[in-house]
């Protein structure tokens, strides 16, 4: 069996469409799955990255595209009152769920739903406060442990290359984005592709020039 880490921020619509899709896509197959919510911020920060919504019109196209990838899929999708809004409390509230820092899907759906389906202002402290009491974590999110995995969980993902989420690391490798789920069952499904050069020849890629 293989298993997969799921790199999430609850920000990110793309993450929200491929954790929906993600049963469906790997349909048949056997695997296990460990969802680790991380900050995303915190990513473009040490990759020196622009979020798709700091930039104007990626903004508008992310917004339309994401809005019509969920119609075509058939999955819940209304945008948030406000966004991007500060997704540091429902991080911390998902990874007080669990000892370990790895909540469980019940818990990531939940959380997902409170950002993606409705409308509503997913950044709301009385929203965030009946969430809260809905989920009861074991722990309080507000503790020192808790926002330390939640960095442990960004510096993990880091160190594997991680620049983006929705991700996927298995086996030392990662799968990024909501497209890349095909990509993801021919790995787990063993097709030889994998195994040949072009994986690893895609990091040995000559720079031909830098933009200054």
């Amino acid at each position: 069996m293989k298993k997969i880490t799921f790199y999430l921020d609850f920000i990110s619509p793309y993450a929200w469409l491929a954790f929906e899709e993600l049963p469906l896509a790997l349909m048949g197959l056997s695997y296990s799955v460990t969802y680790k919510p991380l900050l995303f911020a915190a990513l473009l920060k040490h990759h020196g990255q622009l979020g798709p919504a700091e930039i104007p019109a990626k903004r508008d196209w992310t917004y339309r595209q994401v809005q019509w990838l969920a119609h075509s899929k058939g999955i819940a999708l209304d945008l948030p009152a406000a966004h991007p809004f500060n997704p540091l409390g429902l991080l911390r509230l998902a990874v007080a769920t669990d000892a370990k820092g790895q909540p469980n899907r019940y818990v990531c759906e939940t959380l997902f739903r409170q950002v993606w389906v409705g409308g509503a202002d997913a950044a709301d402290p009385a929203r965030l406060a009946a969430i809260t009491q809905k989920l009861a974590p074991a722990r309080d999110p507000a503790d020192d442990a808790v926002k330390a995995q939640l960095r442990e969980h960004a510096d993990e993902a880091i160190a594997h290359g991680v620049f983006g989420v929705p991700a996927f690391e298995v086996d030392g490798k990662v799968f990024w984005g909501l497209d890349a789920l095909p990509m993801l069952r021919a790995y787990l499904d063993g097709d030889a592709w994998f195994d040949g050069p072009k994986w690893n020849a895609a990091a040995s890629l000559p720079v031909g020039t830098a933009r200054k």
